[in-house]
């Protein structure tokens, strides 16, 4: 039997409380993902003061506020001070295209060690970037089924990932 550490009613309760206050869909996924590797990163501090739901909702109210205040920053900054992007990637340039590399080679290994489906689930939602819904008619899968092979390969990529991590330090 697969164990997860949400069930997926809790986290279709929670991805409706970010919808409702996030218009764009891609963005409202990418909220719920956020608000879940932070509440697994805070599990250990959950206390049972509140429900599971309610505490999971303030993290998602944390990681809404922090994405529109990332995205407003950049909009402001870039918009007024155009060379500013520009100068930003010029001067990270070197240094971060040998983490970039680095990163990809740690990630193409975390990968190649999963499964074909959860790759390919993996692959079309972060790296070609589709919808949950896009995912389901290239792969011809209901949505339901999609949700939680991507849930389940996303646990499987981590568990991989943090194995190898720890052989770096």
């Amino acid at each position: 039997m697969e164990r997860t550490l949400f069930n997926q009613k809790t986290i279709q309760k929670i991805k409706q409380f970010i919808a409702h206050r996030v218009e764009d869909e891609n963005e409202a996924e990418e909220i719920l993902q956020d608000t879940l590797i932070s509440a697994c990163e805070a599990l250990p501090s959950f206390r049972a003061c509140s429900s599971l739901f309610s505490w999971l909702c303030g993290i998602a109210k944390h990681e809404i506020s922090d994405f529109y205040r990332k995205k407003k920053i950049k909009t402001i900054l870039f918009s007024h001070l155009p060379f500013l992007e520009k100068l930003a990637s010029q001067a990270l340039g070197p240094e971060e295209e040998v983490l970039e590399t680095e990163l990809k080679r740690k990630v193409k290994i975390a990968l190649n060690s999963l499964s074909e489906g959860y790759r390919q689930v993996l692959r079309l939602k972060y790296i070609e970037g589709l919808s949950v819904a896009q995912i389901a008619t290239r792969l011809d899968l209901s949505l339901k089924a999609v949700e939680s092979r991507l849930s389940r390969a996303r646990l499987a990529f981590r568990e991989v990932w943090d194995e190898e991590t720890q052989k770096f330090y």
